[in-house]
């Protein structure tokens, strides 16, 4: 019986050891860390919210029981590691507290959660009750601490996101950004604007990669507005920089694009690494894209009807376009069908059937004196 009671006191130092490194690889290091509680939990709840979701087919109201998905991670990982401690505590304390396990149970929870209802028996077993009590503390303290971090990213990225809104819709569609960029500029150069976008979606990607890896959590919490959503939004972004590079391969911003597509793709392969969703590291440029050469042709032909610079025939673009898209295409419809993002153009398939949503377009409105007092347009 010692001698089981020893073994218990080697299993629960071990268990109380991986917890302690899955808070702190999980809420201190700044990188993905592979914790195997983590993932348990982010996996458990994905199942479960899978299996809720499942039988709802209306976009609004599956993205409403979604919105909780993130939350009740964090709340159940919290849960868990605590869970996982008086658990280790309690094996610790077996062989240093007479009577049987119940007792190490409610000496190990009274220490853990400092409610101090358990006297400690002996010098021995006192010192594992700091020890408890400390990282108890500990624990939840990092957790707090953890949440304005992590909802300061999350406040980061959906603003860009947000702002993306007035240029491609939403849901967020590439050549909706570049029809959108042309309409709102009748007399100037639209260029410059595209070159501003594109830099600062670069940046956006980039933290993106470095915030959404460290607290991978945020890959789950959905955007204010349903239809908006940050996984859409980027690649929309990186529709536009590759339809244009595609089509008018000689004009500005092309180097502002091509830095664009490169973080991009980086950024969502660095996420879908973290999450194990399979990443080709070198596609092949002449693979297939799940955009048809139809739907690439309309889009195309759009932008021609707005007076877009296309330098090139649809049948010379195409292959550019599917050599650019292949770089990002494949990882970017893993990761939107992983947190179902919103059925958007472009965008692959989601977990239910649904078909692709249409960008909201704005009304044209204008008071009917200015109307009159404008320059036409010919």
């Amino acid at each position: 019986m010692i001698f089981l009671r020893w073994v218990g006191f080697v299993v629960g130092s071990v268990v109380v050891a991986r917890t302690i490194g899955s808070v702190v690889g999980t809420l201190v290091v700044p990188r993905g860390i592979d914790s195997g509680t983590s993932r348990a939990c982010e996996r458990g709840v994905d199942a479960g919210f899978a299996l809720i979701t499942k039988p709802v087919r209306n976009y609004l109201r599956r993205d409403r029981i979604l919105a909780w998905q993130g939350p009740t991670t964090l709340l159940l990982r919290l849960a868990v590691w605590l869970g996982l401690l008086v658990f280790g505590y309690c094996l610790v304390l077996l062989p240093l507290v007479p009577g049987d396990v119940s007792h190490s149970f409610i000496e190990a929870g009274s220490s853990m959660f400092t409610l101090g209802y358990s006297v400690p028996t002996n010098t021995t077993s006192s010192v594992v009750d700091y020890v408890a009590a400390f990282t108890g503390l500990v624990v939840v303290g990092l957790q707090i601490g953890y949440l304005p971090t992590m909802y300061a990213a999350f406040n980061r990225r959906e603003t860009e996101v947000t702002l993306l809104v007035s240029r491609a819709g939403v849901p967020a569609w590439g050549p909706e950004i570049l029809a959108r960029t042309r309409w709102g500029i009748y007399d100037g150069d639209a260029r410059p604007v595209l070159n501003e976008l594109f830099d600062q979606w670069e940046r956006w990607s980039a933290e993106v990669a470095e915030s959404h890896t460290t607290y991978l959590t945020l890959v789950r919490l959905r955007s204010p507005r349903p239809l908006s959503h940050w996984l859409t939004s980027i690649v929309a972004v990186m529709d536009a920089a590759a339809l244009h590079l595609s089509v008018a391969p000689d004009l500005e911003p092309k180097v502002a694009a091509r830095l664009c597509l490169r973080m991009g793709f980086t950024a969502l392969r660095q996420i879908a690494a973290t999450m194990r969703l399979p990443v080709d590291e070198d596609p092949d440029p002449d693979g297939p894209s799940a955009v048809t050469y139809e739907e690439f042709s309309a889009a195309v032909e759009m932008l021609r009807s707005l007076d877009y610079p296309v330098q090139v025939s649809t049948e010379d673009a195409w292959p550019n376009f599917r050599g650019w898209r292949v770089n990002y295409e494949a990882v970017a419809y893993a990761l939107a069908h992983a947190v179902d993002a919103p059925p958007a153009p472009w965008s692959g398939t989601r977990r239910w059937r649904a078909e692709p949503i249409s960008p909201t377009r704005p009304m044209t409105r204008q008071a009917s004196a200015a109307r009159r007092r404008a320059p036409r347009q010919d």
